[in-house]
């Protein structure tokens, strides 16, 4: 796995992502959605949603497995806009 260099810290992939998903777990909604609204466009919540659903058809996902695909897809956007975030210097907006 890869590592990051953030000051002060040598933190892997895997341990930020699991952070990330600890966090979020612990989050009320309305925080989950201040968060999203931050750091988010909208364009890109309605492409998630949208390319979840096709991707999941497409690949015969259904019941709550579809359903909680764009938010895998988003958990992984936002890991992503984390670490560059944190690679400049710049931190996560919540």
């Amino acid at each position: 796995m890869a590592s990051f260099d953030i000051p002060g810290d040598n933190l892997k992939r895997s341990e930020l992502a699991w952070e990330l998903v600890e966090l979020f777990g612990e989050l009320p909604t309305e925080q989950i959605n201040e968060v999203l609204a931050k750091n988010v466009p909208l364009e890109t919540l309605e492409f998630f949603a949208s390319y979840a659903e096709d991707f999941g058809k497409s690949e015969r996902i259904e019941g709550k497995t579809l359903k909680r695909l764009p938010n895998l897809l988003l958990l992984g956007y936002l890991l992503r806009v984390l670490e560059d975030r944190l690679i400049d210097g710049d931190g996560f907006d919540s």
